[in-house]
């Protein structure tokens, strides 16, 4: 009798908190995938330890016939990938169907880039941002810090608040994987962080008067994950966005962190500095913000040389062409 589907899935999930320590919302992402995965051998009357690479195939020709990004056909190639390795290795299976399946390959698109004045912005909007002082406190706090570390979202918003104790010049984050890495603050951080704490140590004291105990994060929220949501943030963003004129389509936590990244650049950084301030397993990742760099460098030689028009009607000057 075929081990049951959801004991699949959930065998698999625990292997990979347990051995890879693969974050929350990457488990979530697999289950979901595996699921849809699921039903579509359902629908073909088979099953994880019946399908075979044919159905494999199927599946990915399916999810391209559905209009689904290269890069959500991508991971639910490697979701498959994974468990059928698993499977195998586990002896759920004597064979792996997946194994010499070639993936639809990544899009290289170019983090979308917003400038410093951009930036300066926003920050100026998250002041001025809340209903209290403690939410501009709070708003204020959560950009400095996030565009002076290039932090993930979720390594923000869960940040204990025992890491930022003692006005601290680093901060140890706890990125993916469990790794630990150490990031500096600025000085504008540094001092949003101080004046946050100050109003944190505040409703510490309230929630001890109420006999409930502390939170443990610098960003406490009410809900069930005890602390501010990735989903939260995301709205508070783009409403900092709309105050500070940017345009909200190009303003999102995650394009914080290509301006932290792609700013120290344009300022001399090391580019290994800023792959280990990232997080970044491999320079190769980080090395798209030299291509956003060189991208933005063109554009504004486009936009503000005076030869940039050459060519154009009444401009009185020709375009010399190639070896002339």
């Amino acid at each position: 009798m075929p081990t049951p589907t959801f004991h699949w899935i959930s065998t698999f999930l625990e292997a990979q908190a347990a051995e890879l320590g693969a974050a929350t919302n990457t488990q979530l992402a697999y289950g979901r995938d595996l699921k849809d995965f699921d039903g579509f051998l359902a629908r073909k009357h088979l099953d994880f330890a019946s399908a075979n690479r044919s159905a494999v195939e199927d599946y990915l020709v399916y999810c391209d016939s559905q209009g689904l990004a290269k890069s959500t056909r991508a991971r639910r190639l490697s979701a498959i990938k994974q468990l059928y390795r698993f499977a195998f290795e586990e002896g759920l299976r004597s064979d792996n169907p997946a194994i010499q399946i070639s993936g639809p390959g990544q899009e290289k698109r170019l983090p979308k880039i917003l400038s410093e004045t951009e930036v300066d912005a926003l920050l100026e909007a998250a002041r001025a941002s809340g209903r209290s002082q403690s939410d501009q406190t709070r708003n204020t706090c959560l950009m400095e810090l996030l565009y002076a570390t290039g932090m993930r979202v979720s390594e923000l918003v869960s940040l204990p608040i025992a890491a930022t104790r003692g006005d601290p010049r680093l901060l140890l984050i706890m990125g993916k994987g469990g790794k630990e890495r150490m990031v500096p603050l600025s000085p504008p951080a540094r001092a949003a962080l101080a004046e946050w704490l100050v109003l944190r140590d505040v409703l510490d004291e309230q929630a001890r008067a109420r006999r409930q105990p502390p939170s443990r994060f610098l960003f406490p929220s009410r809900g069930k994950l005890g602390h501010l949501t990735r989903h939260r943030f995301y709205l508070l963003i783009k409403e900092f966005a709309v105050s500070a004129g940017v345009d909200p389509k190009k303003v999102t936590p995650h394009t914080l962190r290509h301006a932290f990244a792609t700013h120290l650049l344009a300022n001399g950084a090391d580019l290994r500095a800023i792959q280990t301030m990232l997080g970044h397993a491999d320079v190769a990742t980080t090395e798209i913000y030299t291509h956003v760099l060189e991208e933005r460098l063109s554009e504004l030689v486009l936009e503000h040389h005076p030869l940039a028009d050459a060519g154009t009607p009444g401009s009185g000057r020709k375009v010399r062409g190639d070896g002339h």
